[in-house]
């Protein structure tokens, strides 16, 4: 008997738009992201790793970026007005990431400093890392990891101003309606990857093994170019094969990871649309920002006060059941009781849409009027 060929929304819609596997992707990535940092902290580099495990680092990233266009953009769908889409994406990232630079700073680096606490506390260092909290990125406290092979306190938020790039843009390209016709949106992906040829051209002295901030803005438009044509692309365990081949050959190129992006968002959806059986514990809640925020911390403070397990598969053991434990209580002491404050964005967008209706088309907001509703194409 055939088998039918399911389309990426008709697979969505099959596991009632919450497969597990984009539960479990989230949660993998970010433990991968821990895996990759224990060899850059702990001095290791990619030692004794073999080249394929080296590609699947470098695929965690952008597949985290076009994971989260292609779940924004459902987010950006069910909202009435942008007041909503950006409320909620304040709610998810600004509280748990000001409590991890404030426990970094004020627990974390005094503890560890190799400073006097008067001199850390009075740092222009200590003061300017509070504007991590704002997308300003500062790696360093004073005195604190200096003696580790990397000194920085929270590498991993060299990603956060790229990723508000990516909500900005999509606003940007919500307001002008191109999000909302999808033609115009793949030619917009079309478009970034026509610059990013010119970036590679202009730029033929560096040869890029990682992937860039632009790489990631990349992808995040190739996950909301994907589930806006969601209803044309199939959900094929071939057409996932052949990306992944794809993929991992663009990877291997010089400079070919900045063209990556598209199948990996593909390989990416492929794998996040299957719905294994969920586990209680494990989806008991969204763990994966806490890892991606505190992993890096963790291990880093293993690495000062252990120096005789410096080594990448010790760092690993250690820090990933510790890093769970601060990413489960980041979640039930702060992400999930904000997240439970969104029905006052719910009641300010009702507010706003009630005074529009009676004022008209937003002349109470001058020059505000094409960043109104946000509809269903």
């Amino acid at each position: 008997m055939r088998m039918v060929r399911q389309s990426l929304a008709e697979r969505l819609a099959a596991t009632q738009f919450r497969p597990a596997g984009f539960d479990y992707m989230r949660a993998i990535l970010a433990l991968g992201i821990i895996w990759s940092h224990s060899l850059l902290l702990t001095g290791d580099r990619y030692t004794g790793i073999g080249g394929y495990s080296y590609i699947i680092f470098l695929m965690i990233v952008p597949m985290f970026f076009s994971l989260s266009g292609f779940l924004v953009a459902g987010s950006l769908e069910r909202s009435k007005t942008l007041i909503t889409f950006f409320g909620l994406r304040i709610f998810r990232i600004m509280p748990a990431l000001t409590v991890e630079v404030f426990l970094s700073a004020i627990i974390l680096g005094p503890l560890l400093t190799t400073v006097s606490h008067g001199n850390y506390f009075t740092s222009g260092e200590f003061y300017s890392y509070f504007l991590n909290i704002v997308g300003e990125i500062h790696y360093s406290l004073p005195g604190v990891f200096v003696t580790n092979p990397v000194p920085w306190v929270n590498g991993q938020l060299w990603t956060v101003p790229w990723e508000l790039a990516c909500y900005v843009l999509l606003g940007g390209l919500a307001a002008f309606g191109i999000f909302r016709r999808r033609h115009w949106l793949a030619l917009s992906l079309a478009g970034l990857h026509i610059i990013q040829i010119g970036n590679t051209m202009f730029r033929t002295n560096e040869e890029i093994k990682v992937a860039g901030g632009a790489t990631l803005v990349i992808s995040f438009v190739a996950g909301l170019t994907i589930y806006r044509y969601r209803d044309r692309i199939p959900w094929s365990k071939l057409l996932f094969l052949a990306m992944l081949v794809l993929s991992v050959a663009l990877i291997r190129i010089p400079n070919g990871i900045r063209f990556a992006a598209v199948p990996l968002a593909y390989v990416t959806m492929y794998l996040g649309l299957l719905n294994p059986g969920r586990n209680r514990v494990i989806l008991s809640g969204d763990y994966s920002y806490g890892l991606y925020l505190y992993g890096f911390p963790v291990q880093q403070a293993i690495v000062a006060v252990a120096p005789a397990l410096r080594l990448w598969y010790w760092n690993l053991l250690l820090a990933v059941p510790c890093a769970i434990l601060v990413a489960v209580g980041s979640w039930w002491l702060v992400e999930r009781p904000v997240l439970g404050q969104r029905g006052k964005l719910k009641q300010l967008e009702e507010w706003y849409l009630k005074r529009r209706r009676l004022v008209g088309a937003l002349r109470f907001i001058p020059g505000t009027a094409t960043i109104g509703d946000v509809r269903k194409s």
